[in-house]
């Protein structure tokens, strides 16, 4: 039985640092590729700005229903929807996190840019707020808050984070 339990336990600090040095090693290869963490890079020492969301953090709000969290997501694109014309305009687009949880994005392009060339496939990073619905949940404040009352969220695509209007684009 003893036995039995030591291998247990190795097992697990095994299976345990070898999850902590993949997203150590996930970490570096985001932070050397530039994809998300500095978005305005003061100098290469500089700790992350932004951390990506624990999936488990948004499954967990998707099984209580819980919403109004705050979330930075990497996901694949599988759905380019119409645009939700009604009220603000929106580009709509569903994301497949690595859990397999699929969330809908929609990015309010009366105040941000529309996301440029979206295909099926491509990767993004996503920063903004969650709020459940019954197919996964919905990501949205993916822009500038004009009224300065919310926080800031951005959707970057290839080193482009799109965020404010067009006019003032941040390239990086």
């Amino acid at each position: 039985m003893r036995s039995l339990v030591k291998v247990f336990c190795v097992a697990v600090i095994v299976t345990i640092g070898y999850q902590h040095q993949t997203l150590s090693l996930n970490l570096a290869s985001l932070q050397r590729s530039a994809k998300v963490y500095n978005i305005s890079q003061r100098s290469p020492n500089t700790a992350p700005r932004y951390q990506l969301t624990n999936l488990a953090v948004i499954k967990n709000a998707f099984n209580r229903r819980i919403s109004n969290i705050q979330v930075l997501v990497q996901g694949k694109v599988i759905a380019i929807l119409p645009d939700d014309l009604r009220g603000d305009r929106h580009q709509r687009f569903i994301i497949r996190l690595a859990n397999l949880q699929t969330l809908l994005i929609s990015h309010n392009i009366d105040i941000a840019p529309r996301v440029k060339d979206l295909k099926m496939g491509d990767s993004l990073y996503i920063y903004g707020e969650y709020e459940w619905n019954a197919k996964g949940g919905v990501i949205h404040w993916t822009h500038r808050d004009p009224k300065k009352q919310h926080i800031d969220g951005w959707i970057r695509k290839n080193n482009i984070t799109y965020q404010q209007s067009m006019q003032k684009l941040k390239v990086s």
